[in-house]
């Protein structure tokens, strides 16, 4: 039963993608595998490309998609995205995917945001309370609890997050408009940045005591130097 409803989300997240208007440039050929070395790449269009005649089909593929992830860290959830640098056929193709695995109770992807794709995500077991932001001045939420079968979409940028609200384990996939979406979480990016912003600067941005910055930036891992 897990490897229909595993085939049937593959197949949905491809139907998706295949009418989407992809956020990556068109590109110029049929296809251009991403190489590291420059000397034996032919094309170049966003990365050096290896020659389309030495392409196989390990380019294109991927195993172990279906194997569980451990979600045993402080969040609870356990993200294994397959963008370019794992299927270098992706490159200058607009698209990835990724699997996402909640812990039960509570299994979180914290707030976090794509730079530069659009999310569309599928539930294959679970129950998951998910939302997103509109941007300023409005800042709307919009949230939905999602059960199996059930299909979300956390438009271009704006913060999103999902929630495991079952007693079960939770598993998603989720298509994404570019080969590399990238992926902004917000408490990482502001309390663990590299070096740290400066705490005046957070307090007064958060309405926060200073030392609740400190804390928070200590907690989060930022590095000071």
């Amino acid at each position: 039963m897990r490897s229909v409803r595993f085939l049937l989300a593959f197949v949905l997240l491809t139907l998706a993608s295949s009418i989407a208007s992809a956020s990556d440039p068109s590109p110029l050929q049929d296809f251009c595998v991403a190489i590291n070395d420059p000397k034996a790449a032919v094309f170049v269009n966003g990365k050096f490309c290896k020659d389309p005649k030495m392409a196989t089909a390990n380019d294109f593929s991927f195993s172990g998609l279906n194997i569980p992830r451990d979600t045993g860290n402080r969040v609870g959830s356990n993200v294994t995205l397959l963008n370019v640098d794992q299927i270098p056929g992706l490159n200058t193709l607009g698209i990835s995917l990724a699997r996402i695995d909640y812990a039960p109770n509570g299994g979180l992807n914290p707030p976090h945001t794509h730079p530069r794709a659009t999310e569309i995500l599928v539930v294959v077991e679970g129950t998951l309370y998910v939302g997103f932001v509109t941007s300023n001045p409005e800042n709307r939420f919009i949230s939905k609890v999602l059960y199996p079968g059930d299909v979300f979409v956390f438009p271009f940028g704006l913060i999103h997050f999902q929630l495991n609200i079952a007693k079960t384990p939770a598993v998603v996939f989720a298509g994404l408009s570019s080969q590399n979406p990238g992926t902004i979480t917000i408490a990482n990016a502001v309390f663990g940045s590299d070096p740290l912003i400066n705490p005046d600067v957070l307090a007064k941005a958060f309405h926060l005591d200073i030392k609740i910055v400190n804390y928070l930036q200590k907690l989060f891992g930022g590095n000071s130097e």
